[in-house]
């Protein structure tokens, strides 16, 4: 593969791709774990560029310019078991509470005003400092296996790090490096629960867990998202 392309479709932002998918996308030519960081918004139709270093890093490139820079990396620290049902993930998702409009308002992942994205709509739970929703994968998502493909679960893994952190006020910040272990197939047509939580905050910067469960509890994979709040301008 020597380039790479984010459909219009996959988008977060409306001129750019989501954060999670375009992170997947570069990430998928590891196996196992990968780190990926954002150098700037991921242009939507567009062919990028793959350079493979001798340090087995991979950089996207849209002509000169650095977009996307993925390496292999070690294990993320595992998740508390059972952290909860479906039954509170549903009860989150009533929760949601993003406007239908703004930056995020047609992301395919969790914008409330598309009809063809995942639904993906991560509300508070009560009495945790967590995030949810129910998630069920659309075919479309899957190869023919059924399993979901690399860069849809990264994309699953992606917003509920934003709602972790800035669902209480909604501030814009976007998704600078994201971080991703994925341990058992996902499959589509099967309802799974789709977490995050706060890990730290730093002034612009902050970092999330994220995960997808199974119907019993089981982490299936997860992943770390350090978004950034833009400087004033």
């Amino acid at each position: 593969m020597s380039t790479v392309t984010v459909p219009s479709r996959f988008n977060g932002p409306p001129s750019s791709g989501n954060g999670g998918y375009s992170c997947g996308v570069v990430a998928s030519l590891f196996d196992g774990p990968a780190a990926v960081s954002l150098r700037r918004p991921v242009p939507l139709d567009q062919a990028l560029a793959l350079r493979h270093e001798e340090d087995g890093k991979v950089c996207a490139f849209a002509g000169d310019e650095l977009i996307v820079e993925a390496l292999p990396s070690a294990p993320l620290l595992a998740w508390d078991a059972a952290l909860l049902g479906l039954a509170e993930a549903r009860a989150a998702h009533d929760r949601y509470a993003a406007p239908l409009a703004g930056e995020f308002g047609h992301c395919f992942v969790c914008g409330r005003s598309r009809h063809d994205g995942f639904d993906l709509f991560t509300g508070p739970v009560e009495g945790k400092d967590l995030v949810a929703s129910p998630w069920t994968p659309p075919s479309w998502a899957a190869g023919a296996d059924g399993i979901v493909l690399p860069e849809f679960v990264w994309a699953a893994l992606d917003c509920p790090g934003y709602f972790a952190l800035h669902g209480d006020d909604m501030t814009v910040a976007y998704l600078a490096r994201q971080q991703v272990e994925v341990l058992a197939p996902i499959h589509t047509d099967v309802e799974y629960v789709v977490v995050g939580r706060p890990l730290e905050r730093s002034g612009r910067k902050g970092l999330a867990a994220t995960a997808v469960l199974d119907p019993d509890g089981k982490v299936l994979a997860h992943a770390e998202c350090l978004l950034v709040v833009p400087r004033a301008t």
